[in-house]
């Protein structure tokens, strides 16, 4: 491909429906309480994505999206909110992946995550990296990536070391705690910039953490390029083991948790690349995950 027309960000993971139910009320396990279920396009990646878009970019997907009605519909909407979906891959042989999660007063309650295609398709989502489709081994990509950890483990690993992406500016979300332990590669490898909050940085480095800056002044230790640590309601870290920035975000009525740590991301990665320094961008990452949970967004 031109390196003019390459995508300025690519969106690599999770690109799903979200069912989401959510409730005003304390919720506690058995609860059967009223409230809102919305059905909205999701998935880490698509989250990521849909952010960049609203904040002025165009990222191009690279994930698996089954060819049945709701991954038609899916594409659909992708393409309406001028997200490139080209490059997806789509099988007659998987169905398009779905995320549920229950939501109260008292935050996120619980959640399924049935990413199976995405997981089957594997490392067949990243051919247009290696095809000329948008870069090949004599050009590879050199432009940003939003990585989530809803790949396998093994891909990871793979994409960690992998000559494909080591132009490209890799900045990775775990997706969930459950799937914190499989960022370990770039660890390693010393690759990327990881976005994670406390309890992910616990499990990465096996160690619970008092606060975000003790949690990302380990991941580095550990052999993180760089890591985000994000702690609630209480300060958030930034720190490549030469600098550390430390803020504490808006307080903010919490109305849905889905997708903030998405949004966080998402928000960092355009004010990085319009030219903010680090207490700017981290600022900026934290205002746009206070309006996504008060519900100052659209959902």
């Amino acid at each position: 491909m031109d390196a003019a027309r390459r995508p300025e960000i690519l969106c690599i993971g999770s690109v799903l429906w979200d069912v989401i139910g959510r409730s005003p009320s304390h919720m506690a396990k058995g609860a059967d309480v009223p409230g809102r279920i919305v059905t909205l396009p999701g998935g880490v990646a698509l989250n990521i994505a849909m952010t960049l878009a609203h904040l002025g970019l165009r990222p191009a997907l690279l994930s698996a999206v089954g060819r049945d009605a709701e991954g038609d519909r899916l594409v659909a909407e992708c393409a309406r909110m001028g997200l490139e979906t080209a490059h997806l891959y789509r099988s007659e042989d998987l169905r398009t992946d779905r995320y549920m999660a229950v939501e109260g007063a008292n935050g996120l309650i619980a959640a399924i995550a049935d990413a199976h295609s995405l997981e089957e398709a594997g490392a067949k989502i990243l051919r247009p990296l290696r095809d000329g489709a948008i870069a090949d081994a004599a050009t590879p990509y050199a432009g940003l990536v939003a990585l989530d950890g809803n790949l396998t483990a093994a891909l990871l690993e793979e994409i960690a070391g992998d000559p494909a992406f080591r132009a490209a500016d890799l900045r990775v979300a775990p997706a969930s705690p459950g799937k914190a332990e499989r960022l370990l590669p770039f660890l390693r490898a010393g690759r990327g910039t990881l976005y994670v909050n406390r309890e992910e940085a616990a499990l990465l480095c096996g160690t619970p953490f008092e606060d975000a800056q003790t949690a990302a002044a380990a991941l580095v230790a550990r052999g993180a390029a760089r890591a985000l640590v994000t702690d609630g309601a209480a300060e958030s870290c930034d720190s490549d083991g030469r600098a550390t920035v430390r803020r504490r975000p808006p307080e903010v009525l919490v109305t849905r948790v889905t997708g903030a740590g998405d949004t966080f991301m998402a928000a960092h990665i355009v004010a990085e690349r319009g030219g903010a320094d680090r207490e700017t961008a981290l600022a900026r990452a934290q205002a746009a995950a206070a309006a996504h949970i008060s519900g100052d967004t659209p959902s």
